[in-house]
């Protein structure tokens, strides 16, 4: 995760964990509480206890997680510091696929899933290939003009 979507103060990670509103979902707790960056960016910490296990299973899960928000980030509305904190043993959070699937969930209930805009993701009729500007058609055929 780059540098600067981290959450690095222990003062900041402490006032997340103690002022931000709780979701959880399986082995994992997000904390999450809006910031006031100009601009608006999250920042991200996760945090691992020893309850998780020793450290090498502490550190899998915590580059698990770290991982699965990498891949949510573009996803996410920005103004907010999280911290996910690993409550579960190594046997509830085995993979990449499980943490990244318990982050989805809580993002979309603490509502930080960005809504795609109608306009963005519509394909256009040339990015189709309707056969009509002499583009090729899904048989390998060119269309008639």
């Amino acid at each position: 995760m780059e540098r600067r979507l981290r959450l690095r103060g222990e003062a900041e990670v402490r006032a997340a964990r103690a002022q931000g509103k709780a979701y959880a979902d399986g082995p994992l707790v997000a904390r999450v509480l809006p910031n006031a960056l100009d601009p608006a960016q999250n920042r991200y910490a996760v945090v691992a206890g020893k309850r998780v296990g020793k450290a090498v299973e502490r550190n899998r899960a915590k580059r698990l997680v770290r991982e699965a928000l990498r891949r949510l980030h573009p996803n996410l509305k920005q103004g907010h510091d999280v911290v996910v904190i690993v409550r579960g043993t190594p046997d509830e959070l085995p993979g990449f696929d499980v943490a990244s699937a318990c982050l989805e969930r809580i993002a979309k209930r603490a509502r930080l899933v960005e809504e795609p805009s109608a306009v963005s993701h519509q394909p256009s009729a040339k990015a189709v290939g309707n056969g009509q500007d002499g583009a090729q058609t899904g048989d390998g055929e060119r269309g008639v003009q």
